[in-house]
C-alpha cells in the first residue's frame, strides 16, 4: 500500500519540484517575498509535529510506556531537531526562530507572523488568529487545512500530511530552490542557505525514511486508513502547490510593475 500511496503523489510532487516559482527567485527582493509567505508554513509545521508527539508518546502523568516505540522515537527526535536545533553560530533555537533570523538578515517583514503568534497568546483560537491576520487566500487556506487536519484528530491522516506534505517533500523542494537561486550573494543570504541545507541533511537522510515507516505502522492493514492517508496527502500537496502558485503570481506581478 505504501507504494500505491507514493505513486499517487508522484504527479503532484513533480509539479512542486519543477514549479516555475524557483526560476522567479532571482533577487533578494524576490527572496523576501517568498519568505514572508513561506514563514507561515514553517510555523504551522511545528503544530503537526507536536500533535504527533501528543498522540504517539506519553505526555501525561503518571508516565506509561507508549504502544509504538519506533514512532515515538521518530517524533521525539524530530521535536528535538526542530524545536531545539542550533543556528549557524551554534546557538540553540527552533527552526522557526532560525527562519525569522534569516528573514531579519535580508530585512524581510516578520511583523505579520509575529502578530499572529501574539494573537494566539492572547487567547484567540488558531482559526480566529488566521482570520484576523487578513492573509492572502493561498496562505490562509494552507493554514486552515493544516489545523483542520489536526483538529480532526486522526493520527494516520496527521502523520500522512506531515510525512508526504512536509518531510518527504522538503529535501527535493529545497534542493530545487537552492540550485535555481543566485548563489553570488551567499554572504547576504547565508542564514537561509544554512536553514535549507539543515533540512536537506536531516530530513533527507534520517527523518523522511523513518516517517514513511511510521505511516506503515499507523495505517496497518486497514484499507480505510490507507485511503484516508492517500486523500490527506494529496490535499496537502495541492495546498502546497496553491501556496507556491500564489507566491509565484506575486513575484510576477512585482516584476511586471518594476518594468511598467
Amino acid at each position: 500500500m505504501i507504494n500505491s500511496l507514493k505513486e499517487s503523489l508522484n504527479p503532484l510532487k513533480d509539479q512542486l519540484i519543477n514549479h516555475s516559482l524557483y526560476n522567479n527567485l532571482e533577487s533578494i527582493d524576490d527572496l523576501k517575498s517568498f519568505m514572508e509567505a513561506h514563514v507561515y508554513a514553517v510555523w504551522d509545521f511545528m503544530s503537526l509535529v507536536k500533535k504527533l508527539q501528543i498522540e504517539l508518546t506519553t505526555t501525561t502523568l503518571p508516565w506509561h510506556p507508549t504502544q509504538n516505540n519506533a514512532a515515538a522515537r521518530l517524533i521525539n527526535e524530530i521535536v528535538w531537531g526542530e524545536e531545539t536545533d542550533v543556528n549557524k553560530e551554534g546557538v540553540p533555537m527552533s527552526h522557526f526562530e532560525m527562519y525569522l533570523e534569516a528573514m531579519g538578515q535580508i530585512n524581510a517583514d516578520t511583523s505579520g507572523i509575529k502578530k499572529m503568534v501574539e494573537n494566539l497568546k492572547s487567547g484567540n483560537t488558531v482559526f480566529e488568529a488566521i482570520e484576523k491576520a487578513d492573509l492572502p487566500v493561498y496562505i490562509s487556506d494552507f493554514l486552515n487545512f493544516t489545523f483542520k487536519i489536526i483538529e480532526e484528530g486522526k493520527t494516520h491522516k496527521i502523520a500522512s500530511v506531515f510525512t508526504f506534505g512536509r518531510e518527504d517533500l522538503i529535501p527535493d523542494m529545497f534542493i530545487s530552490m537552492i540550485k535555481k537561486m543566485n548563489r553570488e550573494n551567499d554572504a547576504e543570504i547565508d542564514q537561509i542557505i544554512y536553514y535549507f541545507e539543515r533540512h536537506i541533511e536531516v530530513d533527507g537522510d534520517t527523518h523522511g525514511p523513518l516517517a514513511i515507516d511510521m505511516i506503515k505502522n499507523l495505517c496497518g492493514t486497514d484499507p480505510n486508513n490507507w485511503n484516508e492517508a492517500i486523500e490527506a496527502s494529496q490535499l496537502a500537496l495541492q495546498k502546497r502547490i496553491a501556496l507556491w502558485d500564489g507566491i509565484n503570481k506575486l513575484l510576477i506581478q512585482k516584476e511586471n510593475s518594476n518594468h511598467a
